[in-house]
């Protein structure tokens, strides 16, 4: 489904990724994990236009993205989560998600979003500041879903959450697993990484430098919480 090769990204003059390879197939959760600053939020950003200087090659669905616009890109079926959450705080929870229109047979109806997260329903009418921090990232995953994005990517979706909402999130992100989507996920929790994912690519220095399987990574946890710093 996604299929990166030698992509290089620039900040102004800051070479941050430096021949970055992965590749995510259809229906797999796969998670990108490594120190703050290691080029995991710029390789979102890369795959969905939000750097503007890029080279290499990202092809979507058979389909060479590295030159189009993140409008184009997010037509395709690919969204983004970011770390901030990315929602209307002084919308309502059913404004946030239907601001945008949806786009192909895949957009997830409201009734299903609901059975999703239950808790916005309840908070349908509320203001999207009003919510926890839990039931905002909730909103911010569901967007993408009622637009009709079938390739997800979720930055640090864990991160500050009480550990029963990560149960919930990662609840959250296997069913959608299961309804046959996709997921590149960028986390620093290895428990919840290996819980969700099927496989993981480490990254140093804007470079993959390995790529482990769920045991690899339950085996070294704590190398890698020393490596990362967690």
């Amino acid at each position: 489904m996604l299929k990166i090769t030698n992509l290089d990204s620039f900040y102004g003059e800051s070479h941050v990724l430096q021949g970055i390879d992965l590749n995510v197939e259809a229906g797999e959760v796969v998670t990108l994990i490594g120190r703050n600053g290691a080029g995991k939020t710029t390789t979102l950003k890369s795959i969905i236009g939000d750097i503007p200087r890029r080279t290499g090659s990202i092809v979507f669905n058979n389909a060479e993205i590295i030159n189009a616009t993140s409008e184009q890109i997010c037509k395709m079926g690919v969204g983004l989560v970011p770390d901030d959450r990315g929602i209307f705080s002084t919308l309502s929870v059913y404004e946030n998600l239907t601001i945008g229109r949806p786009v192909g047979p895949q957009a997830w109806p409201l009734s299903r979003v609901y059975e999703l997260f239950p808790v916005l329903k309840d908070r349908n009418a509320q203001k999207a500041s009003s919510l926890s921090g839990g039931e905002q990232q909730m909103l911010a995953i569901a967007r993408p879903l009622y637009m009709g994005s079938t390739f997800l990517l979720l930055d640090e979706p864990s991160e500050g959450l009480a550990p029963v909402i990560i149960d919930a999130i990662g609840s959250a992100i296997q069913q959608i697993k299961a309804a046959g989507l996709t997921v590149l996920l960028v986390e620093q929790n290895l428990p919840f990484a290996t819980e969700v994912a099927d496989r993981h690519y480490l990254l140093e220095n804007g470079r993959i430098v390995r790529e482990m399987s769920n045991s690899e990574v339950a085996t070294e946890e704590e190398s890698l919480l020393a490596h990362l710093g967690v």
